[in-house]
Parts: structure tokens; sequence; C-alpha cells
């Protein structure tokens, strides 16, 4: 596939790096939530984990006006994420190292998304908005989970 570019090109890798964001996103919430003891913990992981599915429906419909497939996460950082989940858990098995890891994973995304949207300044206000709303609900799950920390 050609890369596009202008208007168009920035809209396409604004909406790529939203959908990779949001499947990490959900990823991320998958590998903690069997670990979480504290129901409300859960819960506002499940309703985090809706509404980035609902999200990402919405991307997935953008990247098809634009006849792209989006983007995975990079498996390098995947696997590195999954590594550190899985050692501080060990190290300490507890709903507040679950808050602590939930909370640098939506720091790191804000700041990513926070860039893109910077870098890509002519994507369209509809994947701008998108971009936005996925960093609220980052800002949100990072709000919420803090007084498990």
């Amino acid at each position: 596939m050609q890369e596009k570019v202008g208007a168009d090109g920035d809209t396409v890798k604004l909406l790529r790096e939203c959908d990779s964001g949001i499947k990490m996103g959900v990823e991320a919430i998958d590998e903690v939530l069997g670990k979480v003891s504290d129901t409300n913990l859960g819960d506002m992981l499940k309703k985090s984990k809706y509404e980035h599915q609902v999200l990402s429906a919405e991307v997935e419909k953008e990247l098809d006006v634009h006849n792209d497939d989006g983007k995975s996460p990079n498996p390098a950082i995947k696997g590195m994420s999954w590594l550190k989940t899985n050692a501080m858990y060990f190290v300490q098995p507890s709903d507040a190292t679950v808050a602590d890891l939930i909370t640098d994973g939506c720091n790191m995304g804000v700041k990513s998304l926070s860039r893109y949207l910077n870098q890509y300044k002519s994507a369209d206000r509809k994947s701008k908005n998108i971009a936005e709303r996925l960093v609220n609900l980052e800002l949100d799950l990072t709000e919420g989970v803090r007084a498990y920390l």
C-alpha cells in the first residue's frame, strides 16, 4: 500500500496510533484482570476495557474509510510490558501493584498520544477527537486506580 501524504496521511497515521494504543491498553487490562482481588477495581478495569473496545470499533470504521488495516502494537513493547507486569506482580502480588502497572501504562499512552496529536497536526477533526477521547479514557482510569496505589 502506498503511503498517503498531507492531511489524509496524517489522519491515517493518527488513527493507526490510536488503534495500536487501544489494543495495547485492552491487552494490559486483560493481563491484570485475573490478578485483581477488589471487586470495585475489577469493575473499573472492565468498564475501561469496554470503553476502549467501543472506541476501537470507531477507529476501525474510520480506518476502513481510508482503506487502511490499522496497526498492531510493537511486539517488543508488548513483550516488555508482559515481562514487567508479571515480574512486578510476582514480587508483590496486590491490587496496589495492579494499580501501579495500570497507572504506568496509562501515563505512557497519554504521553504517546499527545506526541502524535502534535506530530500529525493535519489530521482531520474526527481522528483528533478520537485521540483526545482516548487520552481522556486513560486519564480517567489513572485517576480511578489512584485510590489503590
